[in-house]
């Protein structure tokens, strides 16, 4: 998917408290003058049957085409709050190309009829980044994932069925390409049978449009001067090819592994209403790779803003929103922000080209001189850096924690998994043995968190193995009083932990052996330090540490989602990753490297969805880059000649 910066909207607020905000790029007006609230409720809400059509439902999926001042959400979320009918889950999915500033937001919500709401929308705002941005409410039953850019783009990558269409856009005649024929059936393509549609516009060309994308079109009586509305009913003539589903019936889910990946899953999934059980083979979680003292969070800067960058971008800012959330309830560590070095050629003049090429906001990045960099973090540095609001530390093993004490996740340790098998009664279902064959669990989905070991218990199904690889890595970590206020990472990173500093890691490729520290890698790990920050341990102060082993595939980048089912229907097509079909119930999230503290919140809200059926928080060539059978599509492709990371 190609992206391009985001521009915000421009809002005329006219000159007078009363006058409705208009837009000078599409010269058209906001909502009408009756205001955008009774919009909401007659239009969008009860031109698609709500609230009465959520009633008893599990989930409940709308899409909106154009997010504008945010009132047709809020509407639906109140709608939802006071409705003792309500839908257990409500997932509100908004694309908009022009997002309002935060300023321009809360300017907009200044006098709220829902000043609560309003309140935590503002609250949750974004950085205007080409994302996804998933924000959850109401402890996860409300969910908004806003997805900037041009529609036309942001369609084809959202992986959703939704049950209600609100058609929300500048008048035909002023945005002509948010109406036509091709979106129209792109938004069909999300819509879930027995969806419906509304939209303020009577124009015959849209109902034409909507008619030829399998929906039934008619009018209805409008509000507010406006004589008549469309809606529709979504009944295509013919069933559309659609993506492999990966959704499970049941909600009893066991997780192998109880570090970050495991932990960070099973919070996912406890959250999104499963029954979560972790099996851990150590007599406590986070004691392999997610032991460390401290890691960071941050995202990435990419000049192409290639597949890399964006995802960890995402990754990045869901991180932040969990982490903050963990740092506010007692673990230790700080979301203030990141310092990440940079002493290319060029100096700071070519870090500020390459921030004005991509477009990225100061909200998730911004470049500082060597001084102002210095200021930040209350120490001489010896050369500019990218500042990361939205970056971090955090302590692993006390997020671990954090994680599982979630309510519906009870952690069994102790329990080494040595076989994964379809249960012989029930096939929907998964069994985990011991070295004995003894059962230890069953469970209507399994997500293999256990790092390499994931590979041992896929192999005996008969699932081809992954390119993987170790590193091994040492921390260091002396007491000290020092001012760094920030993170700081280039060659090598500091932590300011209370009265410490924590500093690494070295990178040495090799297996898995004994956890042993050594004198020369501290001594590594100090000179960067050195070069990176000044600081030094006093002579002679005691230094500790702790080592590692990080797993990584040879592109660097992690595996998540659904396993590719182990026999493929006759002739499948095995050219696109998202067309494989799945192996009902079978996940995994492995191979994060170092950086799990970024990709593991995001990464198990994707393997939630997935398994639940909810919307993904993740577009579709992102999911396709980091899929479990990505080797076996770059196989097919080269086998005829396409390039193999294409599609």
């Amino acid at each position: 998917m190609k992206t391009a910066p985001i521009e915000a909207a421009e809002v005329d607020f006219g000159s007078h408290a009363a006058a409705v905000p208009r837009s000078p790029l599409y010269d058209d007006i906001y909502h009408p003058q009756a205001g955008a609230l009774q919009q909401a409720r007659h239009v969008f809400q009860q031109g698609n049957g709500l609230p009465g059509r959520w009633a008893g439902r599990a989930q409940f999926v709308v899409l909106e085409s154009g997010f504008g001042l945010g009132h047709n959400f809020l509407a639906t979320w109140q709608a939802w709050r006071e409705d003792p009918q309500r839908c257990e889950r409500l997932f509100f999915v908004s694309i908009e190309k022009h997002p309002l500033s935060a300023a321009d937001l809360a300017r907009v919500h200044a006098h709220s009829d829902l000043p609560e709401l309003a309140a935590q929308l503002l609250a949750a705002w974004p950085p205007l980044v080409p994302n996804l941005h998933r924000r959850a409410f109401e402890g996860g039953r409300v969910q908004l994932l806003l997805a900037f850019g041009d529609i036309g783009q942001v369609l084809p990558a959202l992986r959703l069925q939704a049950d209600a269409l609100y058609l929300d856009g500048f008048a035909p005649a002023r945005n002509p390409a948010m109406w036509e024929p091709r979106v129209m059936k792109a938004l069909a393509a999300h819509a879930a049978p027995g969806a419906t549609a509304a939209t303020w516009s009577a124009a015959s060309a849209l109902r034409e449009h909507l008619a030829s994308a399998g929906f039934v079109p008619r009018l209805a009586a409008g509000t507010g001067g406006k004589r008549d509305i469309t809606l529709a009913d979504y009944a295509p003539r013919h069933t559309l090819h659609r993506p492999p589903a990966c959704a499970v019936a049941g909600r009893r889910a066991v997780v192998v592994g109880a570090g970050l990946a495991g932990a960070a899953t099973a919070q996912a999934l406890a959250q999104a209403g499963w029954q979560v059980t972790v099996l851990e083979r150590h007599a406590a979680p986070a004691q392999e790779a997610s032991g460390n003292p401290g890691g960071l969070f941050h995202g990435t800067v990419n000049a192409d803003d290639g597949p890399y960058a964006r995802l960890f971008r995402a990754a990045a800012l869901q991180a932040h929103a969990t982490h903050a959330e963990a740092v506010a309830q007692g673990v230790p560590g700080a979301a203030q922000g990141l310092l990440r070095l940079d002493a290319r050629a060029g100096g700071l003049p070519a870090l500020q080209a390459m921030l004005q090429r991509t477009g990225l906001p100061p909200g998730y990045v911004d470049v500082l001189s060597a001084d102002a960099a210095s200021a930040m973090a209350g120490l001489p540095l010896p050369a500019p850096a990218w500042h990361y609001p939205a970056g971090g530390w955090v302590a692993p093993a006390a997020w671990v924690q954090w994680a599982l004490a979630s309510p519906r996740i009870t952690l069994r340790t102790g329990v080494p998994v040595h076989a994964l098998r379809r249960a012989p009664a029930s096939p929907a279902a998964w069994q985990l043995l011991d070295d004995q064959g003894q059962l230890l669990a069953e469970a209507d989905a399994v997500v293999l968190c256990n790092a390499a070991q994931a590979q041992g218990l896929l192999a005996p199904l008969g699932h081809p193995p992954w390119p993987l690889r170790h590193t091994r890595g040492q921390v260091t970590q002396f007491a000290a009083a020092h001012t760094l206020r920030l993170p700081v990472a280039g060659d090598g990173y500091a932590i300011p932990l209370p009265g410490a500093v924590l500093c690494g890691a070295t990178r040495e490729a090799g297996e898995p052996g004994a956890p042993t520290l050594r004198d020369e890698d501290h001594h590594h790990n100090l000179e960067r330090l050195q070069r990176l920050t000044g600081l030094q341990p006093a002579p002679g102060a005691p230094l500790s540490g702790r080592t590692g082993w990080r797993l990584h595939t040879d592109d660097r980048l992690p595996i998540c989602g659904a396993l590719p089912a182990l026999q493929m229907p006759a002739g499948q097509r095995l050219d696109q990753a998202r067309l494989l079909p799945r192996e009902p119930g079978l996940f995994v999230l492995t191979a994060l490297g170092a950086r799990g503290l970024t990709l593991a919140p995001l990464l198990a809200q994707l393997v939630a969805a997935q398994a639940s059926g909810a919307p993904w928080p993740l577009e579709q060539d992102l999911v396709d880059a980091i899929d479990p059978g990505r080797w076996r599509v770059r196989a097919a492709r080269q086998a005829t000649g396409l390039p193999a990371d294409a599609g």
